[in-house]
């Protein structure tokens, strides 16, 4: 809706093709830490991976079938493994006392997602993730806050880690050095989205990010069985979070993976520990980006970071750093008040904007598109 988050590019990258569709088990297990794809029996893999330490199934983000899969893998490990603690990439460590408040049953699940401020920390559908943190709650699974605030890894892509003070690094460690494989594919992501910052500041701000996560379920991978739910791009060929756990001296980590069956060719050895194959869904066309702008919260305001280029919000007059004061007549101080306007705002109206660019006031109307 909003425009692409830098730090999600990771988790988009596709891979190489190698296998082919018609090899693949619609839906069904597919391990890859053999010389080739094999099918498994679920109860096999299931029953291996409780036994890891670390268990990190990824996703993309907005698909939903990923997360339905990711829940009911969840469920396969907790009937094996029922102490166990959930790690989300979708938090930052600042709202861990909200998690805890969450597994406890003090909060509606309103409650929750205002308190978390959903909207500020994770761009997506809440009701994408809201049955994996239902599970947590009703099962009682700590949930652990994986992230760190974007600032963080925005400074390292500016200045480069060494640059950043140790006191501003929220206690997150020097990462393992990228292999050149992995270096080598942030390079290509590097360069396909023509990035802004030098190529090995990027790299440090993306390793930095792996790290992160792998020091926030490092110390529950004794005795428990640590689940970290987390972007795909952060786990495959065990590169990412994996690569940190390993060099933190967490060695049993494992690593599954969803996989629409039309790209099955992307699961090629090594990939993961396993794949899931998702079954065909009807085809659905995308809806357009409502505006096509990503924002930031500025302390009371709401910013344009960015304005895609061609976009409905470029069309209508917006800019790269506008603030924006007021939608539909209505204060706006909090991202989340002016994506809820965004997403009401149906097919074919005008919605009036109000917006701060440099010292003057400006108003602007978005004209929405009839629906096709």
């Amino acid at each position: 809706m909003w425009g692409m988050n830098p730090r999600a590019w990771l988790a988009c990258v596709l891979l190489p093709v190698t296998v082919q569709a018609q090899d693949c088990p619609a839906p069904g297990w597919l391990r890859l830490d053999g010389e080739r794809p094999a099918a498994v029996a679920p109860g096999a893999l299931i029953a291996d991976m409780a036994g890891r330490d670390v268990v990190l199934l990824g996703e993309h983000h907005d698909q939903a079938d990923h997360h339905r899969w990711q829940l009911h893998t969840l469920a396969a490990l907790h009937a094996q493994r029922p102490r166990m603690v959930l790690g989300f990439e979708a938090f930052p460590r600042r709202v861990q006392p909200v998690l805890d408040k969450w597994v406890a049953g003090s909060l509606t699940a309103a409650q929750f997602l205002a308190e978390v401020k959903w909207e500020e920390v994770w761009n997506m559908p809440a009701e994408l993730y809201l049955p994996l943190f239902e599970f947590a709650r009703l099962h009682r699974i700590p949930m652990v806050a994986l992230n760190v605030e974007r600032k963080l890894t925005e400074a390292v892509a500016a200045k480069g880690w060494d640059a950043v003070p140790e006191a501003e690094r929220e206690g997150v460690s020097r990462p393992a050095p990228a292999p050149k494989a992995y270096f080598d594919e942030l390079a290509r992501i590097h360069k396909e989205h023509k990035g802004e910052v030098p190529l090995a500041n990027f790299v440090q701000a993306q390793q930095t990010w792996d790290r992160a996560m792998a020091q926030a379920l490092a110390p529950h991978a004794s005795g428990a069985l640590a689940v970290g739910i987390i972007g795909s791009g952060h786990l495959r060929h065990g590169y990412g979070v994996p690569l940190q756990l390993r060099d933190l001296g967490v060695k049993r980590v494992g690593t599954l993976l969803p996989v629409e069956r039309s790209r099955c060719k992307d699961a090629v050895a090594g990939l993961a520990d396993a794949v899931f194959v998702l079954p065909e869904r009807a085809p659905v066309k995308p809806p357009p980006p409502r505006l096509g702008v990503q924002l930031e919260q500025a302390g009371d305001a709401v910013r344009l970071a960015e304005v895609t280029p061609g976009s409905l919000a470029e069309r209508s007059g917006l800019r790269k750093g506008d603030v924006v004061t007021a939608a539909a007549g209505k204060p706006v101080r909090r991202m989340g008040e002016l994506i809820a306007v965004v997403r009401a705002q149906p097919d074919g109206t005008w919605l009036p904007l109000q917006v701060r660019r440099a010292a003057e006031i400006q108003e602007l109307v978005v004209k929405f598109p009839p629906a096709q």
